[in-house]
């Protein structure tokens, strides 16, 4: 069976299903008597879980309610309490509710207890911190500078805009933390696409999840997971933002929204580009140029070979809130990039006319419905085909130094590469993927109490490898490489003793085939004969874990969760890929993990117009057959590419502190600290792993002063603190340290600042920013510098409602 009619088999397999149910959507305006908006009042649907706030224009809505009576409920500290009953009987039901203002409140007598999202999530058992991105939307911010501000979370760059990321969570990098938006892989959309692509301001929340993972999110993220929920809101908007700043860099976003409201046909698009010349300045022990006389000429340079830029769109129409569906949606993602290389795994030999090019095409199939057949019964479905392409150009033969200058002997003549190019023999290397994905959940909630979830994921990886720069009898003996991925998760959970004891137990399995051709010349007797070098590898592993949390006081709960983790190799570390330095290893063997989480949260505590929260979780994560680079023991900057590999058994354990604290809704600050220790034991010597830095901290603050210069405006003043602990790249092997000081990261202190303007109408946002206001040196892989002082201005233009 083709590879495309296998996955139009899947599709059809998990959509062959009818869809009828009966749900409706309350719309409602809630007004003073002078039909003045009563805002942010929050009302209540009795008798369920459902709530809503009013916006500032007094709208609020409730979504997906059963037909049936109903009353609503009022509260604020405003307003008098107000009951109203409502009958649903239609799939769209209006309402207007008149409430007083109360001229007097003695604020200490009233206490308003309701649950948001976020607080739910948090209070699940998971080791779990939920990030608001309100306050980041308004600011010249990418999505991985609000991760890399979250207590137990390390964003690692190699270096500025459009290069390598690597998330690190409690100590566990790489592909052990997967990446998701709306629960689906984020790696499926290609390297052309990833998180600093996608704005705030599309963004409801981000959960991070730390060493144990939900079943509902089915891969195999063994250190953790980084879900990315993007605003699922069917009232019309429009937002479009800008910004410029240091090293020639630009951001472009447009998103919006439209539903015709009889159909419930919808319209969601969105475009990104990026562009950035990356010219920041480097200097250190590995910036310098080699004289034609051999001597190490140590210097401050520009990053002259370094530029990137990115665009994308995404485009999906469907239908919302109809009787048949939640949302169903059919999309198409197109995006590109060019990015061009400075150096390789480390910064001591710069590169002169390497440069990547992607790009990727993908078609999407979305749908979602809650209280299918029966009420509780929910069922949803991503399915996915992807064609992605990389171009790797690297043809110049010759030996550049950091001012971009040919490097010279002694006689004036250029010195040539070792190998050709600069990294290797030339190359115009071109890999094709064909990704198709396929994701289900069927989730039964009995009651309140009881609720049954079944996940499920495939995917598959057809990669061809070519090469224009080889003959035509070469690439005719060019091989294939297959991988395919099948997990699956059932969930069950339990709310119990009047919900203050909560269970999440789950049990995981993970299939993997992988088929590497390589087809080569043999000869017999004599005469060449075409011959297939196929490896192939088949591995199945159980996992299985568990997340409880009890509330010993109202303010005060216990979190605990275990699970056995398992992490499959990527398609990049069994078949490599050179243009992320990476070479193969299709032996490579699984990941696993016993990960444990135990923690307390406390808060939050309220005392007249301050607010508290203190929260913290101590981790133990046991690895075997930890997957990654080679650990160095010789000191060799020249290497340029590293295969991933097995180096054993690994153990993570530490610990995180975070708190935070606002006054008055004006001031809000929050700390994290960050401490854990990442070791193996050789020949009964126990030693650190090498490129981690164990010990880290960050302060974040933000005050909001009303009323500036106009009625109904805002300032807001920022500040971020970061501090990293100095760490080594290179392996202290036992006692003997001599060499290993040239690899030494000193201790790192970056801090950033800013300020953002909201206008009284709330539709038009202007920012500055200052990042790394002192210009300090900062690094995260292999001693790879990432810039330094930077400004940035930014526009932010909203249109809600129209």
């Amino acid at each position: 069976m083709s590879f495309s009619h296998r996955f139009i088999f899947f599709l059809c397999l998990h959509f062959s299903v009818s869809i009828f149910a009966q749900t409706s959507k309350i719309n409602g305006r809630i007004n003073f008597e002078d039909k003045k908006p009563a805002t942010s009042i929050l009302l209540l649907l009795q008798g369920t879980q459902n709530s809503a706030v009013s916006d500032t224009n007094g709208n609020f809505v409730f979504e997906n309610v059963p037909y049936g009576k109903y009353i609503i409920e009022t509260i604020s500290t405003e307003t008098a309490k107000k009951t109203v009953a409502i009958e649903v009987n239609g799939s769209n039901v209006t309402i207007n509710i008149i409430v007083n203002k109360v001229t007097s409140v003695d604020l200490n007598e009233v206490v308003i207890n309701v649950k948001t999202e976020k607080n739910k999530i948090e209070t699940e058992g998971f080791a779990v911190n939920i990030i608001d991105t309100k306050k980041a939307a308004v600011r010249n911010m990418q999505t991985n500078e609000l991760l890399s501000r979250t207590v137990g979370v390390r964003i690692r760059q190699n270096g500025g805009l459009g290069s390598d990321v690597n998330y690190n969570i409690n100590g566990i990098s790489g592909n052990s933390v997967r990446i998701f938006i709306d629960g689906i892989p984020i790696s499926t959309y290609g390297s052309s696409f990833d998180l600093n692509s996608i704005p705030p301001s599309i963004i409801e929340r981000i959960e991070v999840y730390k060493g144990v993972v939900p079943g509902h999110l089915s891969d195999d993220a063994l250190g953790g997971a980084i879900n990315v929920i993007l605003k699922k809101g069917v009232k019309n908007n429009f937002n479009a933002s800008a910004s410029y700043g240091s090293f020639n860099t630009s951001q472009v976003n447009f998103n919006g929204l439209y539903r015709f409201k009889k159909s419930g046909f919808t319209i969601k698009s969105s475009f990104f580009n990026n562009y950035s010349d990356n010219d920041y300045e480097v200097w250190g022990k590995t910036v310098y140029n080699i004289l034609p006389n051999g001597r190490y000429d140590y210097i401050r340079a520009k990053r002259l070979q370094d530029a990137f830029k990115s665009t994308g769109s995404i485009t999906e129409v469907g239908f919302t809130d109809v009787k048949w569906a939640d949302n169903i949606f059919i999309g198409f993602t197109s995006s590109d990039s060019y990015k061009e290389v400075q150096h390789g795994t480390f910064m001591s030999t710069p590169y002169k006319g390497r440069f990547l090019q992607s790009d990727a095409a993908l078609i999407n199939l979305t749908y979602n419905k809650k209280d299918l057949f029966v009420k509780g019964l929910e069922f949803n479905f991503h399915g996915i085909y992807c064609e992605r392409n990389r171009m790797i150009n690297d043809t110049v033969k010759w030996n550049y130094d950091w001012n971009g200058n040919l490097s010279l002997d002694l006689n004036g003549q250029p010195i040539p590469r070792p190998l050709g190019a600069q990294q290797g023999a030339p190359t115009l290397a071109n890999i094709k993927r064909k990704v198709a994905s396929i994701r289900t959940g069927i989730s039964y909630k009995i009651n309140d109490n009881h609720k049954f979830l079944l996940n499920y994921s495939l995917s598959i990886v057809n990669r061809e490898d070519d090469d224009d720069l080889k003959s035509v009898l070469e690439r005719k003996f060019l091989g294939t490489r297959d991988l395919n991925k099948n997990i699956g998760a059932l969930t069950y959970e339990l709310t119990a003793l009047e919900s203050r004891l909560k269970a999440s137990v789950f049990s995981k399995y993970y299939q993997q085939r992988i088929e590497r051709m390589n087809p080569i010349v043999q000869n017999n007797n004599g005469i060449a004969s075409r011959v297939e070098d196929i490896v192939t590898s088949n591995k199945d592993v159980l996992g299985y874990g568990g997340a409880f949390s009890y509330a010993i006081l109202p303010s005060v709960t216990l979190l605990t969760s275990a699970e056995k983790a398992v992490r499959l190799p990527s398609e990049n570390e069994v078949f490599g890929d050179s243009g992320d330095n990476i070479s193969e290893n299709p032996s490579i063997k699984p990941e696993i993990s016993k990960n444990y989480n135990l923690g307390f949260r406390f808060g939050k505590f309220k005392l007249r117009k301050h607010d508290i929260t203190f929260s913290t979780n101590a981790f133990i994560r046991n690895i075997t057959d930890r997957i990654g680079t080679p650990v160095q023991t010789a000191i060799n900057t020249n290497v340029q590419t590293l295969p991933f590999l097995n180096q054993g058994n690994v153990k993570s354990k530490g610990i995180d502190l975070e708190v935070s604290y606002s006054y008055n809704n004006n001031l809000n600050i929050t700390m994290g600290v960050s401490k854990f220790e990442l070791t193996t034991v050789t020949g009964g010597v126990k030693y650190d792993l090498p490129n981690e830095p164990f010990f880290n901290a960050n302060l974040s603050t933000q005050y909001s002063f009303n009323d500036v210069l106009a009625d109904k405006s805002q300032l807001n003043i920022f500040y971020n603190f970061m501090f990293v602990d100095t760490f080594n790249y290179n392996r202290k092997l036992y006692s003997n340290t001599a060499g290993t000081d040239f690899f030494n990261i000193p201790e790192q202190f970056i801090q950033d600042a800013g300020l953002s303007y909201v206008f009284p109408k709330k539709n038009f946002i202007v920012s500055f920013d200052a990042k790394n206001m002192f210009n300090k040196q900062n690094y995260d892989n292999m001693g790879v510098q990432k810039p330094g002082r930077a400004f940035y201005l930014k526009i932010n233009y909203i249109i809600n409602n129209f």
